[in-house]
């Protein structure tokens, strides 16, 4: 029988992922190896912290402490053997440099804008939810059009994202990296603050899909990931 999303749902489940949208690829969409017209890709991501409690169920802290990129990992063990078994490959963000567009193949299957933060707002999840993969299928699958979804950060007056980075990395002109590195890492003011044990405190300060927010396990570990990727590149 063809496959079908709920198919591709059942199999991830397990890991806390769901299935993101996904679309027919046309040459515009630079994906590798699409045949346009007959595959599907279908990205798969997660939304609050149900998939990291699958992973740090999976991979407890002690196994984490020896692998680089433990998520990344985890991640491709769970996916590559999924992809296949619909008779597709899996991409992954990490792939690169170059890096795949991921963030613009999530905006044409789920719609999404981009946030003042650089981050793409979701309706529901807010700033709460990432793609983790995307499954390269050659079957023509069956995909829904993404609805119209709001423009929350228009609508939003007090934009509490832009007032609430405690070394001002945030602004309505663009993100400031360094100095979010730097605060992070302890080169300005205490070593991240909150900002390292509970999660970046502008996302945090979005209004949209709070319910949704990392767990603070989850957080201090993508922040920590996050400042020791910036450190590298600086050495």
């Amino acid at each position: 029988m063809p496959t079908t999303l709920t198919d591709i749902e059942r199999a991830i489940a397990p890991f806390g992922m769901i299935v993101r949208g996904g679309f027919h690829p046309t040459p515009a969409d630079a994906v590798p190896g699409a045949e346009p017209g007959e595959a599907t890709l279908v990205l798969i991501g997660n939304a609050g912290s149900t998939m990291w409690n699958a992973f740090d169920r999976a991979w407890p802290a002690e196994r984490r402490a020896h692998e680089r990129h433990p998520l990344d990992t985890w991640t491709r063990e769970a996916i590559a053997p999924i992809a296949a078994s619909f008779g597709g490959r899996a991409l992954y963000p990490s792939d690169g440099p170059p890096y795949l567009p991921f963030q613009r193949w999530a905006a044409k299957a789920e719609g999404l804008r981009r946030s003042p933060l650089g981050t793409l707002l979701h309706p529901v999840y807010g700033q709460w939810h990432a793609y983790r993969a995307a499954l390269v299928i050659g079957d023509r699958i069956a995909v829904a059009l993404p609805l119209p979804t709001p423009d929350s950060c228009a609508d939003c007056q007090a934009k509490p994202c832009l007032s609430s980075c405690p070394v001002n990395a945030i602004r309505i002109q663009g993100y400031d990296v360094a100095t979010c590195v730097d605060h992070l890492a302890g080169r300005i003011g205490s070593r991240g603050g909150a900002c390292m044990e509970i999660g970046c405190l502008a996302r945090r300060a979005c209004p949209v899909g709070h319910e949704h927010v990392y767990s603070p396990p989850h957080a201090r570990f993508h922040m920590e990931k996050f400042l020791l990727s910036h450190c590298d590149a600086a050495d």
